[in-house]
C-alpha cells in the first residue's frame, strides 16, 4: 500500500480530479529549464496550489538555477513541499530547507544509487525517477523497480517511486518496490496534456490495493 501523487496539474478542474480522486499529494511544475507541456509560471502555480485543502500535500515541482532562486519560488508560491530536480548538494537542500521551512524532496536517477545514498537523511522524500540527461522528470519510462526496492530497503529517507507508472502497472510496481508514494504525470493524461480523471481515479486507487502482499 502506497500513497499517491498526481503531479503536473495545470488547471485546476484537473486539481480538483485528483483531489476527488483521493490523491495524498498533488504537483504542479513551474521555472523548469526544459520544455515540458505541464510547466505553468509560478503565478499560477500559487492560484493552483492555494485551492488544495487540508491533508494533501501541495508541491511544487521546479528545477532552479540555485538555493536562493528555489526560496524565492518557495515564497511565491507558497507550497507544502518543494520537489527538486537537478544538481544540488547536500548544503544547499540543508539551507533550503532552513530558509522555507517546507519539506525538500528531491528527484534522484535510479541508475545512480550511490546519490541516493549521498542524502539519505538529508532530503525528506528521494523520488527515485527515470530521468533524462538534465536531471528533469517525466519522460515516461519505467525502471528496475526490484533494485529501487533493494535501495529503499537500505534508506532511512522515504523513496517515492516514479517514472512510466500507469493505472494498469502501478499495483505491481508497489508489491515489487514497496516505495513509501508513487508518482505519475503522463500516466494518467489524455493525449492533449489534460489529465484523464479516470484514469487518475483508478491510479490511485491500484496504488493502494494491497493485492499481492503476503
Amino acid at each position: 500500500m502506497a500513497r499517491a501523487k498526481i503531479c503536473g496539474l495545470t488547471s485546476d478542474v484537473d486539481l480538483a480530479a485528483a483531489v476527488d480522486a483521493g490523491a495524498d499529494a498533488v504537483g504542479v511544475v513551474s521555472a523548469v529549464p526544459v520544455d515540458s507541456p505541464r510547466e505553468v509560471d509560478p503565478a499560477t502555480a500559487a492560484e493552483l496550489l492555494a485551492d488544495v485543502p487540508p491533508f494533501v500535500t501541495a508541491t511544487l515541482v521546479t528545477m532552479p538555477p540555485s538555493a536562493e532562486r528555489a526560496v524565492e519560488l518557495v515564497r511565491t508560491v507558497g507550497p507544502d513541499a518543494i520537489q527538486l530536480h537537478g544538481e544540488w548538494t547536500p548544503d544547499e537542500l540543508a539551507f533550503i530547507r532552513a530558509e522555507t521551512e517546507r519539506k525538500v524532496l528531491l528527484a534522484i536517477d535510479a541508475d545512480d544509487p550511490a546519490r541516493a545514498e549521498e542524502f539519505d537523511g538529508v532530503a525528506d522524500a528521494l523520488v527515485v525517477d527515470s530521468t533524462d540527461e538534465s536531471g528533469a522528470g517525466g519522460t515516461g519510462e519505467t525502471h528496475d523497480w526490484a533494485g529501487t526496492g533493494e535501495l529503499a530497503a537500505r534508506l532511512t529517507t522515504p523513496v517515492v517511486l516514479a517514472g512510466g507508472l500507469t493505472p494498469e502497472n502501478v499495483a505491481e510496481a508497489v508489491r515489487v518496490a514497496e516505495p513509501f508514494a508513487v508518482d505519475v504525470a503522463s500516466g494518467v493524461e489524455l493525449p492533449d496534456g489534460r489529465k484523464d480523471h479516470n484514469a487518475v481515479a483508478r491510479f490511485v486507487a491500484n496504488a493502494g490495493t494491497e493485492v499481492g502482499f503476503a
